[in-house]
């Protein structure tokens, strides 16, 4: 065909990485002989590979494999513990969260601070919990291989193009803090750590509710995000239009009739701890608080599962520990708005990962581009085979 051309050394190299690290990650404790069985390439190119991932840290070599019958047991290798880890940064309106967590995708360590971020000085905060974050690898003796950002507000090519509830415009992140980061929407993120840590289902849409509400929606276990990258915006579905404004300047937005601070408002709590007491407690208060919620956030979704015909809710963030009242007043609002459900009823589960799910997601991502090209890791902080080697 015109215009094509052979795979060259390093197109070749890229592939055969991510192959063989990629069949380490779904089969740990495998040996060489092993994955060269599993990805099709020769047992010299195998070898090659594994010794390179090894140098780097990204693989580290066990035990002989357990197996039964003749023949030399070859050396199993997995994923190193020790290797690059993917560094999460959630930025909250009024908290912040920080993840960090190893090639595997387990938490190394985490910590949430609690603050109103709606001031100017967030950029030095998030700087200073950045810099924080790095001290905690450090301490543990693991290198951060990349950083991931979670924000809520609508982001494109890394650049926060609206953050209502922060009152950001067109920030960008990497310019305020001086280095480079993977930046993306807080609910696209809780998303794919749902996807990957969570229920295990693969169609669904993820909904947290915060000060704001964000929705990530999960197709066929892939995120969908829309042309530009803005889909899942629930929360700026107008759900009463005559309702109170909210802070995108529209009026009766889902956000703003149903989350957090709404919540709170009408039921009288000031935490959501508190909140979730009064309801144990049977509280008339607070039971209507999130019943109303319920109702408007049967609103919104019947939207976007009549449009997207996703068959099941998960309830995330602030939702999570709510889901045992908003469930029934949420599931009957859903039955009356989809006519679908008729036959085939949606189902509303609690997430695995309730309000740490943002954050994961983020450190997650970086992980994953690590696993989907490891050349690239590999290149950038080794530039050269000898730096690799002599390791």
């Amino acid at each position: 065909m015109i215009g094509t051309r052979p795979a060259g050394q390093h197109t070749v190299r890229q592939h055969n990485a991510a192959l063989v690290l990629g069949a380490i990650a779904d089969g740990p404790g495998t040996s060489r002989a092993g994955l060269a069985a599993a990805t099709g390439l020769t047992k010299a190119t195998v070898s090659t590979v594994v010794d390179r991932l090894i140098a780097a840290d990204l693989v580290a070599e066990g035990e002989p494999e357990q197996r039964s019958g003749p023949g030399r047991r070859g050396t199993v290798v997995s994923l190193s513990p020790t290797g690059p880890h993917g560094l999460g940064i959630e930025i909250g309106v009024d908290y912040l969260a920080s993840c960090l967590v190893d090639l595997t995708g387990t938490v190394r360590a985490q910590e949430v601070r609690y603050a109103d971020n709606r001031t100017p000085r967030v950029f030095q905060r998030v700087s200073a919990f950045l810099r924080k974050a790095r001290k905690q690898a450090d301490a543990l003796g693991v290198p951060v291989g990349g950083v991931g950002i979670a924000v809520p507000g609508l982001v494109e090519s890394g650049l926060v193009r609206l953050a209502p509830n922060l009152g950001w415009r067109d920030v960008d992140l990497a310019d305020r803090l001086g280095e480079t980061f993977t930046v993306a929407n807080e609910a696209n993120f809780a998303a794919l750590a749902e996807l990957w840590h969570g229920s295990a289902l693969p169609d669904f849409v993820h909904v947290s509710g915060e000060i704001g509400i964000g929705a990530g929606i999960v197709l066929d276990r892939a995120l969908f995000e829309g042309v530009r990258g803005a889909g899942g915006e629930i929360g700026h579905l107008p759900v009463a239009p005559d309702g109170p404004p909210c802070s995108c300047g529209a009026n009766g937005c889902l956000e703003r009739m149903a989350g957090q601070e709404e919540i709170l408002r009408l039921a009288g709590a000031k935490t959501v701890d508190d909140l979730v007491s009064a309801l144990e407690s049977g509280e008339d208060a607070a039971t209507a608080a999130v019943t109303t919620a319920a109702g408007h956030l049967g609103v919104g979704l019947s939207t976007v599962v009549n449009l997207m015909d996703v068959p099941a809710v998960v309830l995330g963030g602030t939702y999570a520990p709510l889901e045992p009242w908003l469930r029934e007043p949420l599931l009957a609002e859903l039955e009356r708005r989809v006519p679908s459900t008729a036959w085939s009823p949606v189902r509303v589960v609690r997430s695995a990962l309730g309000t740490g799910a943002a954050v994961r997601g983020a450190a997650g991502s970086v992980i994953r581009g690590i696993l989907a090209d490891p050349e690239h890791y590999l290149t950038t902080h080794w530039p050269s085979d000898q730096d690799v080697q002599g390791r």
